[in-house]
């Protein structure tokens, strides 16, 4: 009878690491848990010590950045310069594989997001998939062919320049490129900056969620002219299904006609993984093919 196999997920956020175990052989979740994010020790040791209590054979992380994705770099699997304090230059994937002693896969947590979505939507490698999060910041990544768009670095879609939407004065607020950036302009941190009020408490027909929506279209415009993918999913809290209407009117704007596109009601969707759970799911798959 052949032994039993695990594999463990990361989902390392700016607030909380999301840990889960699952069983290879029933793709069952066994274990999970939710560690804050503290200082860079404390909460390493703490998800090491989740995995020394759920052994795993294969570790698959997703985490905030800026990181290095590079085999050949010299600082593979670091966190680079990140505006999480106390977390610029934290060697994630070493000190998993030191600590734990087991493979151990890295990629961005929107890298991850998208290879759950791909995995959840059929492993088509005929076709690209592409997902973004909208929340407190934004990110995107790409699965094409089966395979993560980037290969030395990954890529930074959420700092994509955007185009103002009439009317709209808000001054932005992304530290590097203010109202330049879609961000800046279409993040959680938008809303209340414009408002005052955070983004949960406010009436979906507040205006702002329109600006957001707005400056999402204009993202997922530009990179449907670059890369062409044939699912858009955009995960976060900040839009919904009855925004994502919007987004559609708005990219179809921007389109203009100009390349035929599938329907958007099935290009432009919300992910297939409930729960915000395409991350966890795109962690046990990298994870997995460091077993094969």
């Amino acid at each position: 009878m052949a032994e039993k196999k695990y594999v463990g997920s990361i989902e390392a956020g700016g607030t909380k690491f999301i840990v889960a175990v699952q069983d290879v052989e029933t793709g069952k979740e066994v274990a999970r848990d939710r560690i804050p994010t503290t200082t860079n020790k404390e909460t390493l040791q703490k998800t090491a010590d989740f995995f020394k209590k759920h052994p795993v054979d294969a570790l698959g992380i997703g985490t905030f950045g800026p990181i290095d994705i590079n085999p050949k770099s010299r600082t593979y699997g670091y966190i680079l310069d990140t505006p999480k304090p106390g977390w610029s230059g934290t060697n994630v994937m070493g000190f998993f594989e030191k600590e734990l002693g087991i493979p151990v896969a890295m990629t961005t947590d929107v890298n991850a997001s998208c290879y759950g979505e791909y995995v959840a939507r059929g492993r088509d490698d005929s076709k690209s998939y592409f997902y973004a999060t909208v929340g407190t910041g934004v990110g995107a990544g790409i699965v094409q062919a089966g395979k993560l768009l980037g290969l030395n670095n990954h890529p930074e879609m959420g700092h994509m320049l955007v185009r103002r939407y009439p009317g709209d004065d808000y001054k932005g607020h992304c530290p590097f490129h203010n109202d330049a950036c879609v961000e800046g302009m279409a993040a959680g941190p938008s809303l209340e900056g414009r408002t005052g009020i955070p983004g949960e408490k406010l009436s979906r027909d507040n205006k702002v969620f329109t600006y957001s929506a707005y400056y999402i279209a204009q993202m997922l415009f530009n990179v449907y002219m670059t890369a062409r993918p044939d699912v858009m999913v955009v995960g976060g809290s900040v839009l919904n299904e009855d925004d994502l209407v919007k987004v559609r009117k708005f990219f179809n704007e921007f389109n203009n006609n100009y390349v035929a596109t599938p329907d958007l009601d099935k290009l432009i969707v919300r992910p297939a993984v409930a729960d915000n759970g395409s991350a966890t799911l795109g962690d046990f798959e990298l994870a997995k093919n460091l077993l094969k």
